[in-house]
């Protein structure tokens, strides 16, 4: 696009001064600060927003926002990462930004410090070209690898507290599996960890008429519980499943019948269930097999999101129109993977993620392409034209 001729903001640049910043959950190590200072170059009046809660860890966070009315448009996500693990597997510095071979690499390149700085890029190139547009604004945490207590989702009920909801939200989590621009995320499935207990009575296992073996009443539960069928999935949605994660007697004798056994399991479920539902079938399937199979159950759930979607319509038209523009291929519209902090934008308002290459995040090595970079900071430039146009209905 001509604008890109003429754009004072590189997303290579800013991308490699991002990871340069050794930003850990739940350490900032300056990466907001760099961010801040290249939002506030473009006009965006930026507010910190740190929190804290007894018992999780101090969290900083920053909200900005360039114009006080019209549309509001958001962009979101998140400066933290996750950690490197072993730096010796590494070929290049963790956190050095590297350029090789037309690739950059460092931890949060794809997950999404690239995204965060093709943000600000598109931002940049837009402004160039439209004067009188509305409202843009930025909601970056530095909470979503860790407990994602004191962000996202405190930053909203800021937000609200100042009536500055945006309308529509893109966060720029890497979704595309393989090429850029193949997926777009309009929803996630919901995520219920639970724990199951079954209690027994520890023996010698040369005597076990004296003690209560509760693993062949595990075997049972586990058998019912991991054949049965919760749903068939939907049309934007995969079948519901239940995974065991661990299975845990807290025994390290061979001679000895363990007292109780502990199973925990997830559900990632789709929009025909919720935590409740989830949560009622589990508990009556187990009273019954507890009446059934004698012993104690005791059973812990929580989940960590609902399932939710963004039924297709004009915002989503928006995305897939830029990306079909820049890509030339239109993406496919999915509620694959894992959770997101568009699990709490979803309460407030409709919100969709577009991002990078998923296929190295989290892992050794991670890196994104340089052309995916600027590729991606095209369609965003593209989806705030079309967003922002008089022509366009996005809300």
């Amino acid at each position: 696009m001509a604008s890109e001729l003429n754009s004072t903001i590189d997303p290579i640049a800013l991308t490699r001064d991002l990871v340069r910043c050794p930003s850990v959950t739940p350490n900032d190590a300056g990466a907001l600060d760099v961010l801040e200072h290249a939002l506030t170059g473009l006009g965006f009046k930026c507010t910190r927003l740190p929190f804290s809660e007894p018992g999780t860890p101090d969290v900083d966070n920053l909200y900005a926002r360039l114009g006080t009315d019209g549309r509001h448009f958001c962009f979101a996500g998140h400066t933290d990462v996750v950690p490197i693990g072993t730096e010796a597997a590494w070929s290049v510095d963790p956190f050095g930004g590297e350029v090789i071979n037309g690739a950059l690499f460092g931890r949060g390149a794809t997950d999404m410090k690239g995204a965060i700085a093709a943000f600000v890029a598109a931002v940049d190139r837009f402004k160039q070209t439209n004067e009188d547009f509305g409202s843009i604004s930025f909601l970056i945490t530095g909470d979503e690898e860790g407990p994602a207590i004191n962000g996202t989702r405190k930053m909203l009920e800021w937000l609200n507290r100042q009536n500055e909801i945006p309308n529509q939200c893109l966060v720029g989590e890497p979704t595309n599996p393989h090429i850029l621009g193949e997926m777009i995320k309009i929803g996630r499935r919901g995520s219920l960890n639970a724990k199951l207990t079954i209690h027994g009575a520890q023996g010698h296992v040369a005597y076990p008429d004296l003690a209560d073996n509760p693993m062949p009443r595990l075997l049972h539960c586990l058998q019912y519980l991991t054949n049965h069928v919760l749903d068939e999935g939907t049309e934007y949605f995969q079948p519901s499943r239940l995974e065991v994660v661990t299975i845990d007697t807290g025994n390290s004798a061979t001679n000895v019948i363990p007292g109780r056994v502990e199973v925990g399991f997830n559900i990632r479920f789709n929009n025909l269930h919720t935590e409740q539902s989830l949560v009622d079938w589990l508990t009556s399937e187990l009273d019954d097999m507890q009446d059934s199979l004698g012993g104690s159950f005791t059973l812990e759930a929580k989940a960590s999101g609902e399932a939710f979607i963004t039924e297709p319509n004009n915002f989503t038209d928006i995305i897939v129109t830029a990306v079909e523009e820049v890509c030339g291929a239109k993406p496919e519209l999915s509620t694959s993977g894992g959770t997101s902090d568009a699990r709490f934008i979803t309460n407030y308002c409709p919100v969709a993620e577009l991002g990078l290459i998923s296929q190295s995040m989290h892992k050794t090595d991670e890196h994104v392409q340089i052309q995916d970079l600027h590729n991606l900071s095209s369609i965003y430039e593209n989806i705030l034209t079309r967003y922002f146009s008089d022509n366009q209905e996005s809300k």
